[in-house]
């Protein structure tokens, strides 16, 4: 075929017009929109916040019978205006894992052999623990220069932040920690 500029133009403008005549009767954004529906059909929505680095990257998570099916970028969330990095957007293989452990275990002292128990079990286990360290190591008072000063505090114990908790759950935390006597309260985001 002996191809001019003339014939080139001919060909690419009615090349041009043939593609836009086909996608009259293809709209191939509805096509693609009509599968994400179908995949996420009878699926929960939640958003949540990544929990790798300090960030706080907000997420889009479909669970479908009790499984996370689908995970993305919060579009709407300040911090990643919708997108993720890559540790972000492997995150779902830490719901979906094998080897991850769902209840908790417990090893009694000196055994080798670690033993399941319920989570009320595992709270309480806790919280008994926090209590008795924090009234072991429990102060009172503090003199300084000669004067005797009020502290109510206890040195045993520290509260780590996380990049999972939102600004209010942060507030509570800290509250608590300071309710409890705590004084090292620190975030994961100056560590």
């Amino acid at each position: 075929m002996n191809m001019n500029r003339r014939n080139f133009l001919k060909t690419a403008g009615l090349t041009g017009v043939a593609l836009a005549l086909a996608d009259l009767g293809f709209n191939t954004k509805k096509i693609e929109a009509s599968t994400k529906e179908f995949k996420l059909s009878g699926a929960n929505e939640y958003t949540s916040i990544c929990t790798f680095c300090s960030c706080g990257c907000g997420m889009v998570c479909h669970v479908k019978d009790n499984k996370l099916i689908n995970l993305e970028g919060d579009p709407d969330h300040i911090m990643n205006e919708g997108g993720l990095c890559s540790k972000g957007s492997a995150m779902s293989v830490v719901p979906n894992s094998e080897e991850r452990i769902p209840t908790p275990l417990y090893r009694a002292p000196r055994s080798n052999k670690w033993q399941e128990i319920s989570w009320d079990d595992a709270l309480n286990r806790i919280a008994e623990k926090f209590k008795k360290a924090r009234d072991e190591n429990w102060i009172e008072k503090e003199i300084d220069n000669g004067e005797e000063y009020v502290v109510n505090r206890t040195d045993a114990i520290g509260i780590v932040g996380g990049a999972q908790n939102n600004n209010e759950e942060c507030y509570l935390m800290a509250k608590m920690a300071r309710a409890l006597g705590v004084v090292f309260l620190e975030h994961q985001a100056r560590l």
